[in-house]
């Protein structure tokens, strides 16, 4: 049973194809928001906008590489002239790649921070103008408690989760006066082909990590539609005095470690 938090509002997500993206963007459509989905995966994103529209909700999919500025600024383009601004904006999308510090190239440095900082700067500097201009929205952008914590391995992936902190903080800030909120949500593993994969990468370099592992940090992994939750919370009109905040979920994992 939904509630409506989202009524009449235009819900922007990155990353929406699969995993917690495609929850979260799921339970704003379900909780009244008109979805812009936003991947690269066209045959899964596609896919889950038909099930959001044969439920009688309104969801529609445009295809885009947020590592790439013009196919950003095209996007921007063509949600504002054929939809309008909107009211939230949740950059989702990233990406982690596994490898020990001295085996990175500067391309796969630079890749990394393009895909999961870079893409969400050029898409709220993209989006800003609109959303001001029509009274103010929501900005909510996905770091990961790497933001706060370091893992071997992970150099790479623990800088671009910290400066997405920094910032969210900044966007808070400076236009907190335009009616602009921005916060970011920092999840511990969770169960989606993303944190599968990562596990089983940093098996594959012989980090001893498993889902026994995570179990006694976190309890369990992080279930897509719990991270979807916190996210409708973060983006609805309740937490409106929630600014400039970093929002953890990993059930207490970084309070015991």
């Amino acid at each position: 049973m939904t509630s409506g938090r989202l009524e009449g509002k235009l819900a922007i997500v990155t990353g929406a194809a699969k995993g917690a993206g495609a929850a979260s963007a799921t339970l704003f459509a379900r909780e009244g928001a008109e979805v812009v989905l936003v991947d690269i995966d066209d045959v899964r994103g596609e896919a889950v906008a038909h099930t959001l529209t044969a439920e009688g909700l309104t969801a529609r999919y445009l295809h885009c590489d947020v590592a790439r500025e013009d196919e950003i600024r095209a996007l921007a383009a063509t949600v504002v002239a054929e939809h309008r601004a909107p009211d939230v904006l949740f950059n989702h999308a990233g990406t982690v790649e596994v490898r020990k510090l001295i085996d990175t190239s500067l391309d796969d440095w630079e890749r990394q921070l393009r895909i999961n900082v870079t893409s969400m700067f050029v898409m709220s500097r993209e989006f800003l103008p609109p959303m001001i201009a029509a009274g103010g929205g929501v900005i909510l952008n996905t770091s990961s408690i790497s933001g706060f914590t370091v893992a071997p391995l992970e150099a790479v992936y623990c800088v671009s989760k910290g400066a997405i902190l920094q910032l969210t903080r900044s966007i808070a800030i400076e236009y907190r006066e335009d009616g602009i909120r921005c916060n970011a949500i920092c999840p511990g593993f969770m169960r989606t082909d993303h944190g599968l994969k990562e596990l089983a990468d940093l098996q594959s370099h012989g980090d001893p990590i498993s889902l026994d592992a995570v179990a006694q940090t976190q309890g369990r992994m992080c279930e897509p539609e719990e991270f979807a939750s916190v996210a409708l919370n973060l983006v609805s009109d309740e937490t409106s005095f929630i600014n400039g905040a970093s929002v953890v979920v990993d059930n207490g994992s970084t309070v015991i470690t």
